[in-house]
């Protein structure tokens, strides 16, 4: 085998997030930019009003969770269904294909979660390292 054969991937794809123009590098980057990855986990759980959503991803501006909503909807990971009430009432899911990357990501969140004592003990010995010269 050859050194292209074994940096193969295991699966044929038409797309490839390392090529610039593909479209799945847009894609990529809703799922796992700060507010995507924290939304889509938030939404998990079910589905949320607006300022529920607001109020779970803390930090998150209500422009910034607007912007990361509408394209999260366009990938078509998020569903934003409107009531016809008053005062018009919004709510947003999951849905089949946002439910998988989101469980894909909880993974890694829960596995971060569980590895920051590594991660801060980490931090304090580079930073003690870069402080001494």
């Amino acid at each position: 085998m050859d050194s292209t054969e074994e940096r193969a991937p295991a699966w044929d794809l038409p797309y490839d997030v390392f090529a610039r123009a593909c479209p799945s590098r847009g894609t990529l980057e809703h799922v796992t930019g700060r507010w995507g990855a924290l939304i889509l986990g938030a939404l998990h759980d079910g589905s949320l009003r607006f300022n529920e959503l607001r109020r779970r991803v803390d930090g998150v501006s209500e422009k910034m969770l607007s912007q990361t909503l509408h394209a999260l909807e366009r990938d078509g990971l998020v569903h934003r269904e409107a009531q016809p009430t008053n005062p018009p009432r919004v709510d947003y899911e999951l849905t089949p294909l946002g439910r998988e990357v989101a469980e894909r990501l909880l993974g890694l969140i829960h596995f971060v979660e569980g590895r920051m004592d590594d991660v801060l003990e980490a931090r304090r010995r580079y930073d003690e390292t870069r402080g001494a010269r």
